[in-house]
């Protein structure tokens, strides 16, 4: 039964690659390496037993006899009858004198593993060298007979993982003419992905077998795991492009792409270059072909092919040639053509939007449909994603699609019953999904509901992302920006809340999560009463902490300069040079609360030991903004005695304390 989700790494090959998990995709926990969903870069190291023996079914072991011999005299027979078939089969002794050395080879792998670095490793790997050796010598010019054999073709990946370039290269060309048949096949589908991966001069006589078919073979059950793989982890650019060419239909594929020769294309302007080098009549039966194919892939109503890289990259380079009025003037191709060619693909594929967030391509895509769509388009589209929310946000291209829609919806309360109510269940019936937190996406996706685009924690690479969408969002959306980001976090914000009256403590000692911690108290909106408590709980143990307690927050780098913030009541800004106080929060009532929580005692132990900068903030922040009787009372707490001790101290920021001590004692 299928009841968790796949891993996203699960499918990380040898070399560290991997290809994005849909955030639809879910597994049993016990399926194995060698599944289809990712068997493709599996190396299928496990136990191969002797399938030949379950050729005889074992009905005597229902039946009971009372001779006592009866159940040897069975077993010889069935033995007998087996070893019989063995010989009759085609190539039965080279098979089993071919299994014979794989499996010393195996263990040759095995034993090389579990070695350490250094000459015994290397021996290790100088023997299995000579098995495979021994074994390219036994198939060779029998590789393609044997090859569609579920053993006879586990030894041939062997060959190919482990032999030498000139192995492999021998082996692709024996199989030259006939990968087409391969890739669909059971097992033989696996050495044609271990080809593509280990052998980059195969690619040249295999991929040219399946580019015309790359549209039928993502619907295969076999294939597509194939063209996946090749496509997303092990092909070159110009490679990748060449797959493509199968969606611009059989006229660019037969009669050429029109493209001039000897001209240069970026590799993501391969279609615009193919369709402007066309006359007009052209480029509408090319992008009618794209279409086509599209349509074809959505229609069929199949997950296995809309949640490839290759049929979102095909997509996203359709709806970009539709949009541009350089390859397709207005007076040649009406806004009404192109709206219609629009919703054609778009209603094709909305039922299968979820399975395409996963990749740039397929996130870029979704992000278009929103930003393009009405409103009853987005709500349908908000409706689909919903389940997949928090999956959602935890991918880097996926969450982009989260970002757009926060950015682009105008029902705010749409967004705030569908998606936030997923990724934040409101308290205290639910709490928050521990994954946004123990992830850097998922953290981000906290982070975007309270300041969105905020260059503290997006870098220009996701905000340049984001943007791309911007002018189409200023066509399309009605509502002000403004106002849209204070609704999203209106509402985002009680949970926020009470996720640091739940958690605060947690995640203040945490480096990242007190990042989170200061961006909540900072920008929520409500009542941060019982937050603050929470937060400055910790400070009331006596400082520094006692031998075999945890360290006390003060002492914690990043917890201490959480408290810092919040005293200042916002971050310090590089382009005004000045501080950028937040209007959502009250950082004098905090200053008071602290003085309150920590008490004399602790505080002026702070000040000598790994607070400095901390009470030299309480004591600004007091200055500026506390009342008179909290400002005397700290005031009388740092006597002469104690500045004394304080200036022949060398503690950090003892002259910055000092100064601000001084300044209170001013207005006190």
């Amino acid at each position: 039964m299928r009841s968790k989700h796949k891993d996203p790494k699960r499918q990380e090959d040898a070399k560290g690659k991997k290809r994005a998990a849909p955030v639809t995709e879910i597994i049993d926990t016990a399926e194995s390496d060698s599944d289809e969903a990712g068997a493709s870069e599996s190396d299928l190291d496990d136990d191969l037993g002797d399938a030949d023996e379950m050729e005889v079914d074992g009905k005597n072991d229902a039946a009971s006899t009372k001779d006592p011999n009866a159940n040897h005299e069975s077993h010889a027979a069935q033995r007998a009858l087996l070893a019989s078939r063995r010989a009759a089969k085609p190539h039965a002794a080279l098979l089993v004198e071919v299994k014979r050395i794989w499996a010393q080879s195996r263990q040759k792998d095995r034993e090389h593993k579990n070695e350490g670095t250094g000459a015994k490793r290397d021996g290790l790997r100088e023997e299995r060298g000579a098995k495979v050796k021994e074994l390219m010598d036994l198939m060779r010019g029998r590789v393609l007979d044997l090859v569609l054999k579920h053993d006879a073709s586990r030894v041939i990946q062997t060959i190919i993982k482990h032999g030498t370039p000139a192995n492999r290269l021998e082996v692709a060309k024996e199989l030259e003419g006939h990968y087409l048949q391969l890739v669909q096949g059971k097992y033989s589908k696996f050495i044609v992905s271990k080809l593509i991966r280990y052998c980059p001069q195969s690619r040249g006589l295999i991929l040219p077998s399946l580019t015309p078919e790359v549209p039928r073979l993502l619907h295969h059950a076999y294939a597509s795991s194939v063209l996946a793989d090749a496509y997303e982890l092990h092909c070159t650019g110009a490679e990748r492009t060449q797959l493509l060419r199968a969606f611009w239909g059989r006229e660019a594929t037969l009669f050429g792409d029109g493209i001039p020769s000897g001209k240069k294309v970026k590799k993501n302007k391969d279609v615009e270059a193919l369709i402007a080098a066309q006359d007009m009549e052209r480029r509408k039966r090319t992008l009618a072909s794209v279409r086509e194919n599209l349509l074809g892939i959505f229609n069929n109503h199949s997950a296995i092919a809309a949640r490839h890289a290759i049929t979102h990259r095909a997509l996203w380079e359709y709806l970009d040639a539709l949009a541009s009025t350089d390859l397709f003037p207005d007076d040649k191709f009406t806004d009404q053509e192109r709206e219609c060619s629009w919703r054609e693909v778009y209603e094709s594929c909305q039922e299968q939007l979820a399975e395409m967030v996963h990749t740039r391509d397929g996130s870029r895509v979704v992000r278009e449909f929103i930003a393009r769509g009405t409103a009853k388009d987005r709500k349908q589209i908000v409706k689909v994603l919903k389940p997949h929310a928090v999956r959602m946000a935890q991918s880097d291209d996926a969450q982009l699609v989260l970002f757009c829609a926060l950015d682009t919806i105008d029902d705010t309360k749409l967004i705030a019953k569908q998606l936030l109510a997923e990724l934040m269940p409101s308290p205290p019936t639910s709490s928050l999904p521990s994954s946004l937190l123990t992830s850097p996406a998922g953290r981000r996706m906290l982070l975007y509901l309270l300041i969105p685009r905020s260059l503290r924690h997006f870098t220009p690479v996701i905000l340049s992302s984001l943007a791309v969408t911007d002018d189409l969002r200023s066509k399309t959306s009605k509502k002000d920006e403004a106002v849209r980001r204070d609704e999203v976090r209106r509402a985002a914000s009680p949970a926020m809340l009470g996720l640091i009256e739940a958690r605060g403590v947690e995640m203040s000692r945490d480096p990242k999560g007190s990042l989170v911690v200061a961006e909540i108290m900072l920008f929520a909106e409500g009542d941060k009463s019982l937050a603050s408590q929470v937060l400055l709980a910790p400070l009331s143990s006596p400082y520094p902490s006692l031998p075999g307690t945890d360290s006390h927050p003060i002492d914690i780098p990043h917890t201490s300069r959480l408290y810092k913030t919040l005293l200042q009541g916002g971050h310090y800004s590089m382009a005004t040079h000045s501080l950028s106080r937040s209007p959502s929060f009250d950082a004098g009532a905090f200053a008071s609360a602290f003085v309150q929580t920590a008490g004399r005692e602790n505080i002026v132990k702070m000040s000598l030991g790994g607070g400095g900068f901390v009470v030299a903030e309480l004591c600004e922040r007091l200055r500026q903004e506390g009342d008179a009787v909290t400002r005397n009372e700290i005031a009388s707490w740092f006597e002469a005695k104690v500045r004394a001790e304080l200036d022949k101290s060398t503690i950090k920021g003892k002259d910055v304390l000092l100064a601000k001590l001084n300044a209170l004692n001013e207005v006190s």
